[in-house]
């Protein structure tokens, strides 16, 4: 089979949905099939490489408006290609309306990760295309119910949605090397939580470090880099948490899984639909490691469920983060049976074979009609 991706981003350019493109790709070349990726690349060039089995090709970026990147090479490289299915990952304006004027795939797959929730403007030029676009699609993917339940865009369109959550490799997470796990106990006495993800505003950050003063015994572990680095960074020292809240930068994804592991508990305090997911939440589970998360409508609380695997609680509300803390560490017993929990749910719902194939399914069912 030859499959063609479509996204502004690639490896290594980090992200959820940069991972979930990456692993899907490499997963589907080492299964025999014929895989590109078609993206944006970060200069003014264009190339093509092999990359673990994956044909990259990347197209000469122009410039970037509202963080899309534009490329005149992005449409004309992409007529050049005849796949048998070509499988956007949305949203991207440029690759989802470069297709839909030009593209040659016998079959069109759509995976919906997320709305466009912060460029309204753009989104009000773009809606009437947009819902062109997704009707056009010979099957949208979406991660989980609820997104499909709570999108205008994908609403109207059920009876066309296949639901296919996010898939990790999930060995990765379950044997952490014990004495690095125990050195990051006694580098961080005390409870631990976690944070781990992009330091972007709907994350939610702000919130969480409202709360920790209300928690007073716990240490908070915040893995990754972005825009509001600062700004977390400044809210903390005005809330005298300099001694318990650290800021660790990105870490390497063989030192992870040992984060993971020394941690009591995963926070994702998301307050925006733009957390679509959370594929974060899949390594927390992998691990065995309980989650607090928040409801934000979407996918972040079908994957951690609420009194099972974790808690969810309101978003934007640093009393209900504070209360469920406080509750959650207080009960060691409660925590082992959502950690136990969480690796049953990650292997049932969440392992990348399982991802792969419900995918390889779908594509067979639509070349076959």
């Amino acid at each position: 089979m030859n499959i063609l991706h479509l996204y502004k981003d690639y490896f290594p350019v980090l992200g959820g949905m940069e991972n979930h493109i990456r692993w899907l790709a490499e997963a589907q070349a080492a299964a025999g099939h014929r895989v590109g990726v078609l993206v944006t690349s970060l200069d003014r060039r264009t190339s093509v490489r092999w990359e673990n089995g994956v044909r990259v090709i990347r197209a000469a970026r122009l410039a970037n408006i509202a963080s899309t990147p534009l490329s005149l090479a992005f449409p004309w490289l992409l007529r050049r290609e005849q796949p048998d299915v070509a499988h956007l990952h949305f949203p991207y304006p440029l690759g989802e309306v470069s297709n839909y004027l030009l593209g040659r795939g016998r079959r069109t797959v759509i995976t919906y990760h997320s709305d466009v929730v912060r460029q309204a403007g753009i989104l009000r030029l773009y809606d009437p295309l947009l819902r062109r676009v997704l009707r056009r699609a010979d099957r949208l993917i979406a991660t989980s119910p609820q997104y499909v339940q709570s999108s205008p865009y994908l609403q109207p369109l059920g009876d066309r949605v296949s639901v296919i959550p996010l898939g990790l490799d999930l060995a990765r997470f379950q044997q952490p090397d014990p004495q690095q796990v125990a050195a990051l106990k006694a580098r961080f006495p005390g409870p631990l939580l976690l944070f781990v993800g992009r330091l972007r505003y709907y994350k939610g950050v702000q919130f969480l470090l409202d709360a920790l003063p209300q928690v007073p015994a716990a240490r908070l572990l915040i893995i990754g880099t972005g825009p509001m680095a600062e700004p977390w960074q400044a809210q903390t020292l005005g809330l005298h948490l300099a001694d318990r809240v650290h800021f660790l930068g990105d870490i390497s994804d063989a030192d992870l899984p040992a984060y993971y592991a020394a941690a009591d508990l995963f926070v994702l305090p998301a307050c925006a639909r733009s957390e679509a997911f959370g594929v974060v939440q899949l390594e927390a589970l992998a691990s065995g490691t309980p989650i607090l998360s928040t409801e934000v409508g979407t996918g972040t609380s079908y994957v951690n469920q609420d009194g099972v695997t974790g808690r969810v609680v309101a978003a934007s509300d640093s009393q209900a983060l504070a209360a469920a803390l406080r509750a959650l560490l207080a009960d060691p017993a409660r925590l082992q049976a959502m950690s136990a929990a969480a690796r049953q749910r990650a292997a049932a719902e969440f392992s990348l074979p399982l991802m792969v194939t419900r995918i390889e399914t779908l594509y067979r069912e639509l070349l076959a009609t």
